[in-house]
């Protein structure tokens, strides 16, 4: 496995252009949150179609879960915005049509020299872009399922937030005091919203 695929490693900060043609960093892309991170061998690829369309599937639990989910292609944006539409995806396509990511990772699909694709990988992602868990695609069954996935965010957000658990000790006591630090979402300022003249 590649340098930056391993539980415990930091991906990489990529910086690519989207399916919208819009430049994108994922650190900005991940905010706060865990992330799924797809490295997809591209839009050509029945299997990865399919499984795009599980995590389409998947994304309303996803998107109200505090997650986020990206996927990195070796399309042009051009192709990244077929293959995004093609499955119905709600969350950004990144494009690497000069191969970047395969190298950096060391992950060339070598045994498919027409197509140059790198060996598809799906990562779980600790904010801060640190792998919690990866999973080697190169057979479709080496792909994650949605229970996976979920049994995978379930550990990530028990680690990487305090308020959990509501009756962990001492945290209705800092509610109480008025201390939002550990509860997320309370933990910055709320923006007054604008009055708007009629």
């Amino acid at each position: 496995m590649g340098t930056g695929l391993a539980p415990g490693d930091t991906f990489p900060d990529y910086e690519l252009t989207d399916h919208t043609h819009e430049l994108r960093r994922l650190s900005e892309l991940q905010g706060p949150d865990p992330m799924i991170l797809t490295l997809a061998r591209g839009g050509y690829c029945p299997r990865e179609h399919q499984h795009h369309l599980e995590l389409a599937g998947f994304f309303p639990k996803v998107a109200v879960a505090y997650t986020r989910i990206v996927t990195i292609t070796p399309d042009t944006p051009r192709g990244a915005r077929a293959f995004h539409d093609a499955v119905g995806a709600q969350w950004p396509f990144l494009a690497d049509p000069t191969r970047i990511v395969q190298r950096d990772l060391d992950i060339p699909e070598y045994t498919d020299s027409t197509h140059d694709p790198m060996v598809p990988h799906t990562l779980v992602l600790k904010p801060g872009l640190v792998v919690h868990s990866a999973y080697n695609g190169y057979w479709f069954w080496g792909r994650p399922t949605t229970s996976d996935l979920w049994h995978d965010l379930r550990n990530v957000m028990r680690e990487v937030r305090p308020d959990w658990d509501l009756n962990a000790p001492g945290l209705r006591e800092r509610w109480d005091a008025g201390d939002r630090a550990p509860f997320y979402g309370w933990n910055r300022p709320q923006q007054v919203p604008i009055a708007h003249k009629p």
